[in-house]
């Protein structure tokens, strides 16, 4: 190795990046050092379902090659990435994080990794998910839940459903993955696990290949360590597809031209008081903290009155997720031999209780709501909330009847685009989280006041410690 890095897993992407362009590292080097943390930690971690470890040893070796030669495809090529168990590839296992599909091998392989292949990322394997990816606090009966690694004596939750890819990466495992978030599941453990999240808006980046939860709301996403290398992956990811409607009709979106602007002039709105009822008091201070350096970078902080609280938008989101996952699994579901996770199983057998009437109504309720919400921040940027009430909580004392998507399934539900990104930690080293959300298609936005937020905070430079 000739960096001078003594870890180059550890690097960022954009700096792997770097450092591959200037010839001081390979590919080998960071995909070896990926696996050896992979073997070392994993055991412990529980974030891989499958290391393609032979697999990705060939494609660095040929991508070295390849840049050596003078062939280097962009500024991704030869750096690993992670995929949820959810991304379909053609000869693969895909089990969804189901026990009952253990053994389901794809038939052929999604958009997205197409995409990402063809950029020169190097497929270092697929992360766990909760079960058919219904549910938030990331855990799995069957398959086994992710450990989350900031606390490595306490099993805490890892946010779901991408529970594996945010540990994967939070560990340095990978430096970065592939997630998915139907109601926030690239954002809770983006969260929990100390990292920045994106969740596109729908039609942003096709979904063909992707084991679908709920097709209305679901968007895949890139988990990453920094809103760079967020930048950097969801430029890779985007862009129509014709074997995915929700595509057609929706050009790709350069978040580089405007990344670099700051926020001087921008209007950024806080939650409504009545909104902070029920928030853990480090989240609250952590996120003061963040409006003020906002506007201390020249953001103008406004208040505005929202026309619905996001509790309502819990039941809504629910009752789509449920409708159409539902029509999906129910099948399985409602095969009590099959082993289903406990927690799993009544939230999609809920589905079987809304009508057409019931699901048509909340489709008509969503509408609704958009257009309310679009005239109450008319005029304004981007609309700030914590990403979750608390941090990580012990495992052993989730309430699997209820959802940490509090302040995330509204974002899904108005077919908006949000950024949740580390605003600081609790007393006892536990990461907290910022999200910006901004409208639909404004990723860039997003992205810009992500962008300004880490120049001027280091929160997302921090690193669980203890791990080999």
């Amino acid at each position: 190795m000739t960096s001078a890095n003594p870890d180059p897993a550890l690097l960022p992407a954009h700096a792997m990046s770097a450092e591959i362009g200037a010839g001081r590292l390979s590919p080998v080097d960071i995909v070896e050092a990926a696996l050896k943390k992979i073997a070392a930690s994993d055991g412990k971690l529980h974030a891989f379902v499958e290391v393609y470890d032979k697999e990705a040893r060939l494609a660095a070796e040929a991508a070295d090659k390849a840049i050596r030669s003078g062939h280097r495809i962009g500024r991704l090529h030869g750096i690993p990435i992670a995929l949820k168990d959810l991304v379909e590839i053609e000869g693969r296992i895909t089990t969804g994080g189901s026990e009952v599909w253990r053994e389901r091998r794809s038939a052929y392989t999604a958009t997205l990794a197409k995409r990402l292949i063809a950029a020169g990322l190097i497929v270092i394997g697929k992360t766990h998910t909760v079960e058919f990816a219904m549910g938030g606090w990331g855990t799995n009966q069957h398959r086994g839940t992710p450990w989350n690694p900031w606390d490595l004596a306490v099993a805490r939750t890892p946010g779901g459903s991408s529970s594996g890819s945010g540990v994967a990466v939070a560990a340095g495992l990978a430096p970065w993955a592939i997630g998915t978030d139907t109601g926030g599941s690239v954002r809770l453990p983006a969260s929990w696990c100390g990292l920045t999240g994106l969740k596109t808006t729908i039609g942003r980046v096709s979904t063909y290949g992707i084991l679908p939860l709920a097709p209305t709301l679901d968007t895949p996403g890139p988990m990453a360590r920094s809103v760079m290398d967020a930048v950097l992956l969801y430029s890779a990811m985007q862009g129509p597809d014709p074997l995915d409607q929700h595509t057609r009709g929706i050009a790709p979106d350069d978040p580089m031209p405007a990344l670099r602007r700051g926020v001087q002039g921008l209007r950024v709105a806080r939650m409504p008081e009545a909104e902070r009822d029920g928030v853990a008091a480090e989240v609250l201070a952590a996120y003061d903290s963040s409006l003020d350096a906002l506007a201390g970078l020249g953001a103008e902080i406004v208040t505005v009155a929202l026309p619905r609280r996001f509790a309502d938008f819990t039941d809504l989101t629910g009752r789509i997720i449920g409708a159409e996952g539902y029509f999906l699994l129910g099948d399985l579901v409602d095969n009590p031999p099959l082993p289903i996770d406990d927690a799993v199983r009544p939230r999609i057998a809920a589905g079987n209780g809304v009508s057409a009437r019931d699901y048509l109504r909340a489709l008509a309720e969503r509408d609704e709501a958009k257009q309310e919400f679009a005239a109450a921040l008319d005029g304004v940027d981007a609309l700030l909330t914590p990403t979750t009430l608390t941090a990580a909580i012990p495992l052993n004392e989730v309430d699997q009847s209820s959802t940490p998507a509090h302040f995330t399934r509204f974002v899904n539900a108005l077919d908006l685009c949000a950024l949740s990104l580390p605003n600081g930690f609790t007393a006892g080293g536990l990461p907290l989280s910022l999200q910006i959300i901004c409208r639909g298609y404004d990723e860039a936005t997003a992205l810009r006041i992500g962008w300004a937020y880490q120049g001027a905070t280091q929160w997302h430079e921090r690193r669980p410690r203890g791990l080999g």
